[in-house]
């Protein structure tokens, strides 16, 4: 699958057939995170691979009882948790390079899309979970106080296709030259 395929059939996958994820493929998938690019090459995300029935049935009582990836946490074979390191990407010297501040959000969403479409151009599904108790996550999984859980995502071969939600038109989010310009 090429590039662009991938982009525009990658979907939000919330069911999963119990199929392993080979460990290449999965390598594969890190390999593709490693290569994210990020502010001044600092490569502020780590990754914790979570394949453990016992794990997964854990981080998922840091989601509410009614998100709708709830069931895909202990129903995908793997979940894959993307931290960042505090105070490192967006820094210089110790010191916030832009008013921005910390970049680690910026760098980690990279890296998770990153992930996401190699995850799809290999045939596999993830839906990107972000709403949860990171707090209660971060526990689960040991994280130092250093670091921080920026999202999550099950992992695995979709048991269904996902449909394409009505995306916005070029026209509607694109100025030239200067904001609310028009071709």
């Amino acid at each position: 699958m090429d590039l662009m395929e991938a982009i525009l059939k990658r979907r939000s996958i919330r069911k999963y057939k119990s199929d392993p994820v080979p460990q290449e493929v999965l390598r594969a998938l890190l390999e593709a995170v490693r290569w994210s690019p990020s502010w001044a090459n600092t490569q502020c995300w780590e990754v914790i691979v979570v394949k453990d029935q016992k794990a997964k049935s854990d981080l998922a009582t840091a989601l509410s009882k009614g998100n709708p990836a709830l069931a895909s946490m202990t129903d995908a074979p793997v979940v894959i948790v993307l931290i960042g390191k505090k105070g490192v990407s967006g820094f210089y010297k110790g010191q916030p390079a832009t008013v921005k501040g910390d970049w680690l959000m910026f760098d980690t969403g990279i890296a998770i899309q990153t992930l996401c479409l190699a995850a799809r151009g290999l045939g596999l599904g993830t839906v990107i979970v972000g709403s949860f108790d990171h707090k209660k996550a971060e526990a689960i999984l040991g994280v130092p106080q250093d670091r921080e859980v920026v999202a999550m995502t099950p992992l695995g071969y979709p048991a269904t296709e996902g449909v394409a939600p009505r995306r916005k038109e070029i026209p509607e989010f694109v100025f030239y030259e200067r904001y609310g310009q028009k071709e």
